[in-house]
C-alpha cells in the first residue's frame, strides 16, 4: 500500500505531539496524513477520545492507517471494536504506556485502564523500546501479542518521542514504509 492510497490518521497521546515530535513531522510530510483531534490533550477523557477517534475513522473514504503514540495507542485499542468493519487497513503503534501498573503514569491516563487485550481487527505492529520509562518491554510485548500485532524491538529508545531524541525518527519512517508495503 502506498501512502497516497490511504487516509493516515495520526493519533497522539497525552499532551499531544509537539512540533518537533515524529508524529507532527510525519503529518507535515505525508500528504494524506491528518491528526485526529481527540479532545482536551491535557485532560484526556476516555469516552470522548474513543468516540472522536471512531468518528474520524468512520468519516474516511479510503483505507485507514492509524499511527498511534503513547495514550493514542491505548485509545486505538479501546476504539477498535467501533470502527466500520474492514475500513482500517493497519495500525502502526508506538510507545505503549503501561497505564495499569507503571508507577510514573499520570492519574489522568489511568482512567483509560484496563487496556483492552482483544485481538485488533486489522494488521498492526507495536514498536516498543527496552528503555521506555513508561512501560517495561515485556509488558508491551505481552499486549502486542494479545492484540495479534507484530512486535518490533526498538532497542534503547526511551519513549520514542522528541525527549528521547526521536524528533525526525528516520528509522521509524522506514519501518512504517515497510509496514505499508507488507499491507499490499
Amino acid at each position: 500500500m502506498r501512502t497516497a492510497d490511504a487516509d493516515i490518521l495520526i493519533v497522539p497521546g497525552y499532551t499531544n505531539s509537539a512540533e518537533d515530535h515524529w508524529q507532527s513531522r510525519w503529518e507535515a510530510k505525508l500528504p494524506t496524513a491528518r491528526r485526529v483531534h481527540l479532545g482536551d490533550w491535557h485532560k484526556p477523557d476516555k469516552a470522548r477520545w474513543v468516540d472522536n477517534l471512531a468518528t474520524a475513522v468512520a468519516s474516511c473514504s479510503r483505507p485507514v492507517i492509524l499511527v498511534g503514540h503513547s495514550l493514542g495507542v491505548v485509545t486505538i485499542a479501546h476504539a477498535a471494536p467501533l470502527f466500520p468493519k474492514g475500513l482500517v487497513a493497519g495500525g502502526f503503534l508506538v510507545g505503549l504506556p503501561d497505564i495499569e501498573e507503571h508507577p510514573d503514569i499520570p492519574e489522568v491516563e489511568r482512567h483509560f485502564a484496563p487496556i483492552p487485550r482483544d485481538p485488533l481487527p486489522f494488521p498492526s505492529v507495536l514498536v516498543a523500546s527496552r528503555t521506555d520509562p513508561h512501560c517495561a518491554y515485556e509488558r508491551a510485548e505481552d499486549f502486542g501479542y494479545a492484540w495479534g500485532a507484530a512486535v518490533a524491538d526498538a532497542g534503547d529508545a526511551g519513549h520514542i518521542n522528541a525527549a528521547s531524541g526521536h524528533g525526525p525518527w528516520p528509522e521509524g519512517l522506514m519501518r512504517f514504509a515497510g509496514f505499508l508495503k507488507a499491507l499490499g
